[in-house]
């Protein structure tokens, strides 16, 4: 991952760890073509079409709809052809709109600001990759007890803003990275009262995030949020 911005950024490294760095990208790039493949069955716009699709008739058929605000931590980090990233803690804010269509069943569409990334470590030296996404989330809600749901759905990602942090240094790498980008959530809820809500979800990202990069190497974001969310 690094790769794409070392030369740049990690001046004190020497022209030998950049050959390492590049032999080490060769060797990889050959390990993601199977789950690349995989992914890439992945229609995504059958998918937001559908997520489209079910927020409308949710609208159309809304019983009762509550508008909310909701903050959290991320545990984030980078995931397919991609070696020695460690997580790195973020957060998101923002705001949601919860649209019951029945008794078990609601369409939770989201906005949020979402700072992801990953840490690297080179040498005792440690990089922290900061990206920073407007996320679009539309997310199907049920639930299983009266308080307890469970919920899915696709999200899509803006990117804002990305740099990569070391020593004190810190350089811009947004032109490195795709301006969008695409997730499917899997996670569950618990209304602590009426109006206060906790939330874990996993995001995984089913789309390459790095601009320009070979066939066989692709590199996604994984997230995992825990938030508290206050419905007005």
């Amino acid at each position: 991952m690094v790769y794409y911005f070392c030369e740049r950024f990690l001046k004190l490294l020497t022209t030998v760890l950049k050959t390492q760095f590049y032999l080490m990208f060769v060797r990889k790039s050959n390990k993601f073509i199977f789950t690349k493949l995989i992914l890439n069955k992945i229609d995504m716009k059958k998918i937001i079409f559908a997520a489209v699709a079910v927020f409308g008739f949710a609208f159309a058929n809304a019983q009762e709809t509550k508008f909310g605000a909701k903050a959290g931590l991320n545990l984030s980090n980078f995931t397919g052809d991609v070696e020695g990233t460690s997580t790195k803690v973020g957060f998101q804010v923002g705001a949601f709109a919860e649209i019951k269509v029945s008794e078990k069943f609601a369409v939770q569409p989201e906005v949020l600001f979402s700072v992801l990334g990953a840490k690297e470590e080179f040498f005792g030296i440690t990089v922290n990759s900061n990206l920073n996404y407007l996320v679009i989330p539309v997310m199907a809600k049920y639930y299983v007890a009266d308080a307890f749901s469970l919920e899915a759905g696709p999200q899509i990602g803006f990117l804002m803003s990305a740099k990569a942090k070391a020593d004190g240094e810190s350089l811009d790498i947004k032109d490195g990275f795709n301006s969008t980008d695409f997730g499917i959530n899997v996670g569950a809820g618990y209304d602590v009262t009426e109006n206060i809500n906790l939330g874990l979800r996993y995001t995984i990202g089913v789309s390459n995030i790095l601009k320009d990069a070979p066939d066989s190497f692709s590199v996604g974001n994984s997230n995992i949020a825990f938030a508290v969310g206050y419905k007005f």
